[in-house]
């Protein structure tokens, strides 16, 4: 039996990763003793915010859209499994998540894998929604590469700064 999402479906999922992510941020932001590390973090919730709305905005107009090729069951499982194994399963968890760094080499390494983990499965995604929506799916894509970069670059000048 071949398991089929909607591409409705995806969105919610995608929704639900943006809204913990922008919760973590804006945790990780609230909780900053450096003004600049603060002020990155705000900046990384406020553009997980405006994807959040791409993606609402996608889901408007996504109704029960299936893809046009039935997709073998274990690469729907491996989709699904890569949406339930992201670093945040709900925005409560985000925020006891940043809570608990020690340190802001912590906080980095966890932004890092989340946006890693965002790439690959938008990445995965945009072969399940329809032709019309890939454009933007791409675009959330080269913003969370961009987020990846940021975080990046700061753990690079933090580590520099030792």
């Amino acid at each position: 039996m071949s398991i089929l999402f909607s591409g409705g479906e995806l969105l919610e999922i995608a929704m639900d990763i943006e809204r913990n992510g922008a919760a973590f941020y804006q945790a990780l932001a609230d909780q900053a003793k450096n003004k600049d590390t603060g002020a990155i973090y705000e900046h990384l919730a406020r553009e997980e915010e405006k994807h959040l709305n791409t993606f609402k905005g996608m889901l408007d107009t996504a109704g029960k859209y299936q893809p046009p090729e039935a997709y073998a069951e274990e690469y729907m499982l491996y989709l699904k499994s890569l949406a339930d194994s992201s670093v945040f399963s709900n925005v409560t968890q985000a925020k006891e998540k940043a809570k608990k760094v020690a340190s802001e080499s912590e906080a980095l390494d966890i932004g890092i894998q989340a946006e890693k983990d965002s790439i690959l499965f938008y990445t995965e995604m945009q072969n399940f929604v329809k032709p019309a929506d890939q454009k933007a799916i791409s675009w959330v894509i080269d913003e969370e590469k961009a987020h990846l970069r940021q975080l990046s670059q700061l753990q690079q000048t933090m580590t520099e700064a030792g």
